[in-house]
């Protein structure tokens, strides 16, 4: 989402003239995956994580130009309100310590984001939905001064031609209407990247899919919006509704919405492309100069501009990407399923635990896929945004008995997804004390029942019972987060409730 685009009309040409641009690039990405011209494996991982600005106070802080203007860093970049940063990390190569060298990398970072932002009087808060978002927060007034997102917006709203609904039935109901994409800001994510051959595309993607749902689970951070108490991962269905661009007629018909699980295990990644050509009009049908076939003909690295951008604006929670690196092509798979937070050990956790299940899962004899019906797979995944590390999840029995059985998701990760994941991290070379290291913290919060979603939950309700008003309470865990996040130890630590205690009345 952080590529400039210049705003402007579109007359009814353009969506002919785009349309026919992305069924060349899709040819050309065919003929290139033909012609075997992607990059050799190289063990490479990427990172990014969206960030909110907030005051001492909690509350959200709309300055990310001002608090951009002093990081004065490349690594940091706009997102879709002005209380959202973005800060990407340079792609690592798998192996060794690269946990560590990526835990300190991140440490630094935001530590220095931070201390800028603090010169505007705004703190960094890495978390999935902040606490104390308002719905007068997230009006279009709050867009980043970005063409690209105005433009996205207008494109959005246009193509629903109504308000947008926000109905989300968790432990308590929200139910509101947006003029606006602006919600969709509310939601903070990590998005952790593995660059892949073509050949282990879709094995990868597969895996990455099965496994959504524990990462959700044993992830949450995101149980609060508008000030309700939802679903333990609030971020999909929200997500999802914020930029949905079916009316309710379309949504009766079955039309598949923009952020979407998927409905199939796949066999290559021309197919999402294919996919994501076949189902979605554009958004945002801006051509570039290129001519794809000419590039490919004369030798040269087409840079598919049209797919590529077509291929943002479809929110997967694994998402095919294709890249050009030092004039070669590769392609990556995308997870785009964690929240933010709740410090930088949690997400290095996050990440270990990812690469290593996905890195086993996707090498089995028998792939999980192969046992594991989509649809259960997806609703598995619905299940863990639900209830969290709470969540019952649906997975394929070990022995020759065969099927799938109920099985709670603490006891399917600590039991056959943390062996398979230190099998994995063994498999990219990753040294022993950093496997250990950053698994035992996604082991610690199995073993406690706790993640950042849960800490939230009972810190605010203990400072309900304590007497503080619902919005105070709210403000309140929204501090005491923050504080606890930039101390850094691991959430499954830290103390529920409030340091100080609590005036009641």
């Amino acid at each position: 989402m952080g590529e400039k685009v210049v705003a402007g009309a579109f007359d009814l040409s353009d969506r002919q003239r785009y349309r026919d641009k992305l069924r060349q690039c899709l040819t050309v990405l065919e003929r290139l995956l033909a012609q075997q011209r992607f990059d050799r494996p190289k063990n490479l991982m990427g990172l990014e994580i969206e960030l909110n600005l907030a005051g001492a106070d909690g509350l959200p802080k709309m300055l990310n130009g001002e608090v951009l203007e002093r990081i004065a860093s490349r690594d940091f970049q706009t997102e879709l309100a002005m209380f959202n940063l973005e800060v990407n990390i340079a792609p690592h190569r798998l192996g060794g310590r690269v946990f560590d060298r990526l835990a300190e990398e991140l440490r630094t970072s935001l530590a220095y984001a931070h201390r800028k932002a603090g010169e505007v009087d705004a703190g960094i808060v890495m978390i999935g939905i902040l606490p104390t978002l308002d719905r007068d927060d997230l009006v279009s007034s709050n867009l980043s001064d970005v063409d690209r997102y105005t433009l996205l917006n207008d494109q959005i709203v246009a193509a629903r031609g109504e308000e947008f609904t926000l109905d989300i039935e968790g432990v308590e109901h929200l139910s509101c209407t947006s003029k606006s994409i602006v919600p969709e800001a509310a939601c903070t994510s990590v998005q952790l990247h593995l660059q892949v051959t073509p050949g282990r595309f879709a094995d990868v993607w597969n895996a990455a899919q099965a496994v959504t749902a524990a990462q959700i689970a044993i992830g949450a951070n995101s149980p609060f919006l508008f000030g309700r108490e939802l679903w333990r991962e609030s971020r999909p269905p929200l997500f999802q509704q914020a930029t949905d661009t079916r009316p309710p007629e379309l949504q009766a018909q079955g039309v598949r919405p923009r952020t979407w699980f998927g409905e199939r295990w796949i066999s290559s990644a021309y197919e999402l492309f294919e996919e994501n050509l076949r189902y979605f009009p554009a958004l945002l049908p801006i051509c570039d100069d290129e001519d794809p076939q000419e590039v490919l003909a004369a030798g040269g690295t087409p840079k598919l501009a049209e797919l590529v951008l077509h291929n943002g604006t479809v929110y997967r929670w694994n998402r095919p990407v294709y890249g050009i690196a030092d004039g070669v092509p590769h392609l990556r798979v995308e997870n785009r399923v964690l929240p933010a937070g709740p410090t930088v050990t949690d997400v290095v956790a996050n990440a270990a635990f990812y690469y290593g299940v996905v890195r086993a899962l996707a090498e089995e004899s028998r792939p999980v896929w192969t046992r594991l019906p989509f649809e259960t797979a997806a609703a598995n995944f619905d299940a863990a945004c639900r209830y969290g590390i709470d969540a019952r999840l649906r997975w394929p029995r070990r022995g020759r008995l065969g099927g799938v059985a109920e099985v709670d998701a603490v006891s399917l990760v600590r039991d056959e997804l943390l062996p398979l994941a230190e099998a994995g991290l063994d498999a990219w070379g990753v040294e022993p004390a950093d496997r250990d290291l950053y698994l035992g913290v996604i082991e610690e919060r199995c073993r406690r029942r706790t993640n950042g979603a849960s800490w939230q939950v009972a810190t605010f309700h203990r400072a309900l019972e304590a007497g503080l008003p619902r919005d105070a309470a709210l403000a309140a865990t929204t501090r005491r987060y923050a504080e606890l996040s930039h101390r850094g130890e691991p959430a499954h630590t830290w103390p529920v409730g409030l340091p100080e205690p609590v005036p009641t009345g």
